[in-house]
């Protein structure tokens, strides 16, 4: 015999096993409905998949950048984490940085501190303080646990398509409905928490970088670069997972003068 759950109940059942913690530096509240251990988990096997599947670089002046901006940048997280009562938000974590060979100006990435970084974005770099750029900002993304966040903001999108289609189940517009229902979450909520997530892991990798001893600096010149790289092709901000480039720079600038407190010059 099937048994069949009401929309209000399973996303009770989610809120009941959902947590809700602090983003650091910032102090941003947000709940997330999977356990860090578990995304890590999942995270670990998703990495092992890439390893197999994507060649790692050879290029070993490149991957010695990677490896430096990260274990120095990881370093400096794990201090600040530990000194502000924080330690156990990254105590799942297993640091891990791998230069892949793929002609793409792209890094990414997962719970626990899987990172990735593709060669195609090494020009845009030039140097180990660009790489920082790039890295801090990933770090940030998974210190602060924005990929736990997203997967609990599809699982709410998702519940509340199932209500929208069980209320319109009578009605001849239902397809019409739904895929209201679709763009609104997607362009009015979504599509925004992906670039406040953006937003966000850019001012902590700022200061992230500069506890490391980088110059945080160097972000705007590679954001510039990365600006003239695209040559106007990125979608409207508004369709998009990222800020547009001009409103990142204008940010990023905002926020140096609190990264440079933190500042350790080598």
């Amino acid at each position: 015999m099937k048994k069949y759950y009401s929309v209000p109940l399973l996303v009770s059942l989610a809120v009941l096993c959902a947590s809700c913690s602090t983003v650091p530096l910032t102090g941003r509240s947000q709940l997330t409905f999977m356990p860090e251990s578990q995304m890590v988990t999942m995270a670990v096997s998703q990495y092992e998949e890439v390893k197999n599947t994507t060649p790692i670089s050879a290029n070993k002046g490149q991957t010695a950048m990677v490896k430096n901006a990260g274990d120095r940048i990881s370093r400096a997280v794990e201090e600040y984490m530990k000194a502000n009562g924080m330690g156990d938000r990254i105590k799942h974590f297993q640091w891990e940085y791998n230069l892949f060979e793929k002609d793409e100006a792209n890094a990414w990435a997962m719970p626990g501190g899987k990172i990735a970084f593709y060669t195609g974005i090494m020009d845009v770099c030039e140097n180990e303080t660009g790489v920082a750029v790039v890295m801090s900002h990933e770090v940030a993304h998974v210190v602060a646990k924005h990929g736990s966040e997203r997967y609990s903001q599809n699982i709410l999108a998702a519940a509340g398509g199932l209500a929208v289609g069980a209320a319109t189940k009578d009605s001849e517009n239902q397809a019409a409905w739904l895929a209201a229902y679709g763009v609104g979450a997607n362009v009015g909520v979504l599509l925004p928490y992906s670039r406040h997530h953006e937003s966000e892991a850019d001012r902590m990798g700022l200061i992230f970088m500069a506890m490391a001893g980088y110059d945080p600096h160097a972000a705007v010149d590679f954001w510039k670069r990365m600006s003239d790289l695209s040559a106007g092709q990125s979608p409207p901000e508004l369709l998009s997972t990222h800020p547009a480039h001009e409103t990142r720079i204008e940010r990023i600038q905002e926020a140096l003068p609190e990264a440079l407190k933190y500042y350790r010059k080598p």
